[in-house]
C-alpha cells in the first residue's frame, strides 16, 4: 500500500470493495476497469452477508470475493477480519458499495476509504438512512432536487470531506422506485469520475485531514 498517489501513469490503483447487497455499484465500477476508464484493478470483494447476491455475480466475472459476517463475532474481530484481508490484498483504496454493516476504519486505511451515498449530503445522512429509507425521506420532506455525494468515509455514518455530488430533479410523479432509478442512474457516472481523481492526483490519497487524524489518535484493532 503506497502512501501517495500520483498521476495516471502510475500503477494501477488496487481497490478493495465492501459489499452487503445487490453488487451492481462494484460491478459498474468493475466495467469501468475492464474497459480501461480507470486506472485501477479490483484486487477483492468483501461481502459482510453470506447470501448477498452481490457475491454470484462478482464471482461470474472473475472478482475474488470474501464473506466476512458480522452476525457471530464481536466489532474487533470484525473489524480486524476485514482489515486484514484488504492488506494482504495490498489495496490502495477502499470503495464501499453498498456496505450496510459498521466496518471502523483503521488508521492504516484512514484517508483511503470512499462511499457513495444517494442524498446530496449533509442532507439525509447518517444511521439508518441507506437504500429506499433515504429516497422515501426525500419524497416525504418534499424536496425537488436530489442526487448522490461520493465523500471520503470516517468513523461517523455518512461523514467525511466530499469528493463530488450530482443532482437530480424531483417530479412531482416520482415515487420511492422512480426516484431511486434516477439516482443510481447518476451514481453510475459520479463513483467511477470519483474514483478516477484519485487515480491521476486531482484529489489525495489519502486524504491528509483523515490520516493525521487516524494517527494522532489510532484506533485499536487488536
Amino acid at each position: 500500500m503506497s502512501e501517495t498517489r500520483g498521476n495516471a501513469s502510475d500503477a494501477p490503483l488496487r481497490i478493495g470493495a465492501l459489499v452487503s447487497g445487490g453488487g451492481r455499484t462494484v460491478l459498474n465500477i468493475a466495467e469501468h476497469v475492464r474497459t480501461h476508464a480507470l486506472n485501477a484493478s479490483i484486487a477483492v470483494v468483501i461481502s459482510s452477508r453470506k447470501n448477498a447476491p452481490a457475491i454470484e455475480r462478482c464471482r461470474a466475472v472473475n472478482l475474488d470475493v470474501e464473506v466476512v459476517q458480522r452476525s457471530g463475532q464481536s466489532q474487533r474481530a470484525f473489524d480486524k477480519q476485514i482489515a486484514e484481508i484488504l492488506k494482504s490484498r495490498g489495496c490502495d483504496l477502499v470503495c464501499m458499495c453498498g456496505f450496510y454493516s459498521l466496518w471502523t476504519i483503521p488508521p492504516e486505511f484512514a484517508g483511503r476509504v470512499v462511499n457513495i451515498h444517494p442524498a446530496l449530503l449533509p442532507s439525509f445522512g447518517g444511521k439508518g438512512f441507506y437504500g429506499d429509507h433515504v429516497h422515501r425521506a426525500v419524497l416525504q420532506a418534499g424536496e425537488k432536487v436530489s442526487g448522490c455525494t461520493v465523500h471520503y468515509a470516517d468513523n461517523e455514518y455518512d461523514h467525511g470531506p466530499i469528493l463530488l455530488q450530482e443532482s437530480v430533479a424531483v417530479a412531482e410523479t416520482d415515487d420511492v422506485d422512480t426516484l431511486a432509478s434516477k439516482v443510481f442512474e447518476t451514481e453510475c457516472i459520479a463513483y467511477p469520475q470519483a474514483i478516477a481523481m484519485l487515480t491521476d492526483g486531482r484529489a489525495p490519497l489519502p486524504h491528509p485531514d483523515l490520516a493525521a487524524m487516524a494517527h494522532s489518535n489510532p484506533a485499536r484493532t487488536d
